[in-house]
């Protein structure tokens, strides 16, 4: 079973009925034991760096998470889901997050670049490193983003690069750790490979 993590917030649904797609199990929970019993975790984020946070800590399942993924297990972190795998983010400063990636989340520069905010649409993936989850991906394919907070490209674990303005980390991969700045639940037949991929590596 594949755990969806409840915190609250996020399109939860959304990855659920698209696993079910694929014909694999999953259940969305907050539960510490079903966390720990799975088989991998998927965490769908949407909302604010800060806000997600706290419910994770007044849920008292950051614990669990981080235990699950320190043991090998295979982890998906999807949009905030990637984002709050570093240590802090512009959006909210003083929130600490999960620290499992050296670094923080900055703002994308709408205002000098004269971009609509936030950045929401469909954008090209230009695949640097072929990691499992991007496995049949065909380089620059189009992938559905929603999100004004991105992560600097780090070559030693960017998969592959965005541009909305500026070059962003749309997905990144280290060890079990993988997750994207788009939506494979809302990113047609490419995004359900995406989920398939991971779910294949579980």
């Amino acid at each position: 079973m594949i755990a969806i993590i409840d915190y609250g917030f996020g399109n939860l649904r959304s990855v659920s009925k698209a696993l079910s797609l694929l014909s694999i199990n999953s259940k969305i929970t907050d539960s510490k034991q079903e966390i720990q019993d799975a088989s991998a975790i998927i965490f769908p984020g949407v909302g604010s760096f800060g806000d997600c946070i706290k419910n994770l800590n007044d849920k008292d399942i950051i614990k669990p998470i981080k235990d699950s993924i320190k043991s090998g297990k295979p982890f998906l972190g999807i949009c905030l889901g990637l984002q709050i795998l570093f240590d802090s983010s512009e959006e909210s400063p003083g929130s600490k997050g999960l620290s499992l990636l050296d670094g923080s989340i900055d703002k994308i520069q709408f205002e000098s670049n004269n971009l609509k905010v936030p950045h929401m649409g469909w954008n090209q993936v230009e695949i640097k490193n072929k990691s499992k989850i991007l496995k049949d991906i065909p380089n620059n394919s189009w992938f559905y983003f929603v999100h004004s907070y991105k992560s600097s490209v780090d070559e030693t674990f960017t998969d592959s690069v965005s541009n909305y303005g500026n070059d962003f980390a749309s997905s990144i991969s280290i060890d079990n750790i993988f997750a994207t700045q788009f939506h494979p639940e809302k990113s047609s037949s490419l995004g359900l490979k995406v989920l398939k991929n991971f779910c294949e590596i579980s």
